[in-house]
């Protein structure tokens, strides 16, 4: 599917991985909808940089956890847009908890990693799915990461909540089969805002890993545009990770 002249929701697109996946998609000439819960100085900058640029972008904000919020904003933009084509789920959240440490795991911290990571990935593809059907056509890009793989994260919470999201993506491919394609992009270490204040561990990793470069947000955002233009794959499970888990 060319990504020229869709319509784009962006969830988390003001930062980090979202933000770079957003000026992309406006570059291959996309509307683009920055959505944000909490970061709405660091959307409304990327849309900023976007339609300066000579692009389309509007801010939303929603939190994705809140199915409620979800279907609103995603009326929002059929009102000013008319449809949306495609959908990249990034907004997610962590909390950094030593692995070998349960007794911090509270229900609470589950409750809100599952509530962000998985079911608000769910609730966006839900409510965009109706429109992508009448189009017969249309893309979900979810992202996971290698916690979910190897089990190793920032979080016990935080491994298992990708790991749903891997599981999400092809279960979700086969419910939305013909019509849309899901598939799924998981990073190893990306050079973020997460690694605020353990940059020199970050610097460490990158010698170890296979290409001996941590992946920069560019790098997972061309990836998502090329998954969101293949159209002959659906429900897989794409590593863009410098080779750190070979």
């Amino acid at each position: 599917m060319q990504i020229y002249n869709k319509v784009v929701l962006v969830t988390g697109g003001g930062t980090g991985i979202g933000r770079s996946t957003s000026l992309m998609l406006a570059k291959r000439g996309a509307t683009v909808i920055v959505n944000y819960s909490r970061s709405q100085a660091d959307a409304e900058e990327t849309v900023r940089s976007i339609n300066k640029e000579g692009g389309q972008a509007v801010g939303v904000q929603a939190d994705v956890s809140k199915d409620k919020e979800v279907r609103s904003m995603v009326e929002t933009i059929i009102q000013q847009f008319g449809t949306v084509d495609l959908l990249v789920n990034n907004a997610s959240i962590t909390s950094h908890i030593p692995m070998d440490n349960l007794e911090e795991v509270t229900g609470e911290i589950w409750d809100e990693l599952f509530d962000v990571n998985v079911k608000g990935m769910f609730y966006c593809a839900r409510a965009v799915a109706p429109y992508m059907k009448k189009n017969k056509q249309g893309a979900i890009v979810n992202l996971g990461s290698i916690a979910g793989q190897t089990g190793l994260g920032s979080s016990l919470p935080y491994a298992v909540s990708k790991a749903a999201v891997h599981g999400l993506t092809k279960s979700l491919a086969r419910a939305l089969v013909p019509d849309i394609r899901v598939n799924c992009i998981v990073p190893g270490a990306v050079a973020t805002r997460w690694w605020t204040g353990r940059e020199e561990q970050m610097q460490r990793l990158a010698p170890n890993l296979l290409l001996q470069r941590i992946s920069t947000p560019e790098d997972i955002a061309s990836m998502i545009c090329a998954t969101l233009e293949q159209e002959a794959m659906t429900g897989q499970i794409i590593t863009v990770d410098s080779g750190q888990t070979l």
